[in-house]
């Protein structure tokens, strides 16, 4: 039986840790000692470190583990990330024996162009391309680039569980009230939200499906989030063009 815990790191990281109650795997490491704490905690021994992307709020920790550990280092292979051991790309697939599971890579660029998911059994992890109710910002590539990966990942099963690499979902969900105040899942969502953080627990994991209800980088064809735009003066109503309008708003909202 997997557990995947939720470790809070820096400012709103999650450090994810999926274990079987001995070994286990380490997603994105934005600093050691948190890791490193729930790792001896919990009697834990870690197999492999999984790195998404390379900036350093999912890397700064790789250095202390991987010399506490000595374990190898699975992710996109870049010059800006040495950490890497083992290089990843499309169509790989990476399987373990304890703790018992396998991912599919798919490479999702618009983040960053080294930007990999790990795609499980109904389980992403997907760094920060697809946040709760939210996507990453357009640093490398183009918004169509960006908004093909996210439409990789709204094509997993509604079941999938989205293991974001940040704590965004209240302000993402303020951004999507703005987007599309009659939708009645977002609604929803805040409440839910709102209870979760007040009880300090993570709004983490989604799922597709909820994503593909309330996240308005989803949902781009939605009408209502197409005349919020139009009020706003655009003319082009095509899928891109919104798709660019909400992520050009949304870095300034």
């Amino acid at each position: 039986m997997l557990d995947i815990a939720a470790i809070p790191a820096l400012r709103d990281n999650y450090i994810w840790i999926i274990h079987d109650g001995r070994h286990a795997l380490v997603v994105d490491p934005g600093e050691a000692a948190p890791a490193l704490e729930f790792l001896a905690a919990h009697g834990l021994r870690p197999r492999a470190i999984l790195c998404t992307h390379r900036h350093a709020d999912h890397t700064g920790g790789i250095a202390e583990l991987h010399g506490v550990y000595n374990v190898p280092v699975y992710g996109r292979r870049h010059p800006n990330n040495p950490h890497i051991t083992h290089d990843l790309h499309e169509g790989d697939r990476l399987e373990f024996d304890a703790p018992t599971i396998a991912f599919d890579i798919i490479e999702i660029p618009g983040h960053l162009d080294d930007h990999i998911a790990f795609v499980g059994p109904d389980i992403l992890f997907c760094g920060d391309v697809m946040f709760g109710a939210g996507c990453g910002r357009n640093f490398e590539g183009t918004p169509a680039q960006l908004h093909h990966s996210l439409q990789r990942l709204a094509a997993l099963p509604d079941t999938t569980r989205v293991y974001c690499a940040h704590e965004y979902t209240e302000a993402n969900l303020r951004f999507a009230l703005a987007c599309e105040p009659d939708n009645p899942d977002v609604h929803r969502r805040i409440a839910d939200t709102q209870r979760l953080r007040a009880a300090s627990q993570p709004s983490l994991p989604s799922t597709i499906a909820q994503e593909k209800a309330t996240n308005p980088f989803l949902r781009c064809n939605a009408t209502g989030i197409v005349r919020t735009l139009e009020r706003q003066g655009l003319a082009d109503t095509s899928e891109i063009a919104v798709f660019t309008a909400l992520r050009e708003w949304r870095n300034h909202f």
